[in-house]
């Protein structure tokens, strides 16, 4: 999974990682950076964003997806090895699939859907895990848990389903709150007796834009660890791993649990392939095929030969014709890393691609990406001869793309207009570049100006803290802001406290920003002058960095609307 948390920052470095079915890694690096691997399979260049994925049985380092993701913060495989991500200075946690086609340098692939719905949005998130214990009761299996650490102090829970090609979610409930302003949730795993296990970072400072890395504030000695357990139901009777044979190990793989099955294929990787494969053959031929979990048994055993980079393929073609859709899928996903060992590939995945069932078929669109124009294209010329929904138009015309060595045409995205001329509109427009800049507005005000109010992020428009007073915004720019207010009728306690950006932002800058929220997002108001910034700054040169509401509010009192 991962391990610490610093905001903001943090896009500086490699902040997630989890393992596949096969035990590769999956490893997340941020925004900035630029990188470049030498490796035996030749460099690995990066830039801006994105997963790597590196296989120790071949020592090979593949950057698996580039996408526009400032602070990729907690990765997790669902019981079919679908990977997912959750991003920290986003409220976005996604399906990672679709955005996995063959990279471009320099170029940011379609990233797919945002699968949280907008009342639950928070960030920034940490740690991504899915419920898989017979501990916890038998309805909220396979939901996604979320933790946050700013703002919201806890952990959401979502229901996960498919919905067509991909999935949907819904909020369940918040499965842990906490009133500790330094409680900091970055982690989380179920144990082996089937309880879950938090780690609790705790620390006043969070963020090393704001604040010096030598800060004595930083707190070195209280983080936690908790255990969430459901008393009602038994604990789960931890699976024998360490030690255990080979003829046990096999068996843990039917447990519903699926951590104590990722820790069972870890250990048979361990294990000499000429001992395990023999017997792993003799244990697929005994399973029961009444058994409803039949199809995701023998998925397991693929998996545990794909561990031992020994892919069963007589196996492998038998799970591109399983009956549940969810094998096929998983089953392309094992194809498309294995191709230096299944010599008909490319015919496989032509095959998978004209498969009833859209996610099969997405999967084929991305592992063709990989494999080189002259075997790739035909299949993703075969591709268009089904629909494409929005899972699967960005990854197949990226796809084609990429395979003819070019970029992708990219469009345009708009979220606000306004009437301002000349000067005033050379304002706004380089108001909107820097409000969309990471670690500036949009991170927790977002795109469309409406906030996280999950977070404790308020919105932007429609409101007077942004049309009202010019002087008052200008302080809140300059100083930022703690302290409780209420904005469009909802209390925000204040204590997630607004960045200061006097010693980052010009004064005609700030005139920018303040002209640019004021006339965006439905809102429209006065464009802000340079020289007033000016003013104002000399005004509050010396005074301590965050205003309190309290304080600005006697100065300034929030206007009321006409009619009211």
């Amino acid at each position: 999974m991962m391990s610490g948390f610093d905001d903001h920052d943090t896009h500086h470095n490699s902040s997630a990682f989890c393992a596949d079915p096969s035990g590769a890694i999956y490893t997340g690096e941020g925004v900035f950076l630029h990188t470049n691997v030498e490796t035996a399979y030749g460099t690995v260049r990066a830039t801006n964003g994105g997963f790597y994925r590196y296989s120790p049985q071949l020592h090979k380092l593949d950057r698996i997806a580039q996408l526009a993701i400032p602070n990729p913060w907690g990765i997790a495989f669902d019981q079919w090895g679908q990977p997912f991500f959750a991003e920290t200075s986003s409220p976005d946690v996604r399906w990672m699939t679709p955005g996995t086609v063959l990279p471009r340098y320099g170029e940011s692939t379609h990233k797919g859907v945002q699968l949280i719905e907008k009342d639950h949005m928070v960030r920034p998130t940490s740690g991504l895990e899915f419920v898989s214990s017979r501990h916890f009761p038998d309805e909220v299996q396979g939901d996604m848990l979320i933790n946050n650490t700013i703002g919201f102090l806890g952990m959401k829970q979502h229901q996960i389903w498919d919905e067509g090609t991909g999935y949907k979610t819904k909020h369940r409930q918040d499965l842990l709150v906490s009133e500790d302003r330094n409680f900091r949730p970055v982690d989380m795993e179920f144990a082996p007796d089937g309880s879950l296990y938090l780690v609790d970072w705790h620390n006043i400072l969070i963020g090393h834009m704001q604040h010096n890395a030598r800060d004595p504030l930083r707190d070195h000695v209280h983080g936690r660890i908790y255990r969430i357990t459901y008393p009602s139901r038994p604990l789960v009777t931890p699976a024998k791993i360490d030690g255990a044979s080979i003829e046990t190990l096999l068996d843990n793989l039917k447990l519903p649990e699926y951590r104590s099955r990722y820790r069972t294929r870890r250990e048979l990787r361990g294990r000499k392939p000429a001992e395990v494969l023999p017997k792993l053959n003799q244990w697929l031929s005994t399973l029961d095929k009444n058994d409803p979990r039949y199809e995701h048994h023998q998925l397991e055993g693929l998996w545990v030969s794909w561990g031992l980079d020994k892919v069963d393929q007589a196996l492998l073609k038998k799970m591109l014709q399983a009956k549940d859709y969810h094998v096929r899928a998983a089953a392309v996903e094992v194809l498309r890393f294995t191709g230096h060992q299944v010599k008909d590939q490319a015919e496989l995945l032509m095959q998978a691609v004209k498969d009833d069932n859209s996610r099969v078929r997405l999967g084929a669109i991305v592992a063709a990406s990989w494999i080189g124009k002259e075997k790739g294209m035909p299949i993703l010329e075969e591709a268009q001869k089904k629909p494409l929904d929005d899972w699967m138009v960005y990854a197949h015309e990226t796809a084609v793309a990429h395979l003819s060595d070019r970029a992708v045409k990219k469009t345009k995205e708009v979220y606000s207009t306004t009437n301002l001329k000349g000067k005033d509109f050379e304002s706004f427009n380089l108001g909107k570049e820097i409000y969309a800049k990471e670690g500036y507005c949009i991170t927790c005000h977002q795109a469309d100006g409406n906030g996280l109010p999950a977070s404790g992020f308020p919105p932007l428009s429609g409101t007077e803290w942004v049309t009202g007073s010019e002087d008052r915004l200008i302080k809140i720019i300059l100083k930022g802001l703690m302290g409780p207010i209420e904005v469009k009728g909802k209390a925000y306690e204040g204590m997630v406290p607004m960045t200061p950006f006097e010693g980052l932002l010009k004064d005609e800058e700030v005139a920018a920003i303040a002209t640019y929220i004021r006339n965006s997002f439905g809102n429209s108001a006065s464009v802000v002058q340079a020289e007033k910034v000016k003013q104002i700054r000399a005004k509050l040169k010396g005074a301590k960095v965050f205003y309190q509401s309290k304080k600005l509010l006697k100065e300034h009192p929030l206007e009321t609307k006409t009619g009211k």
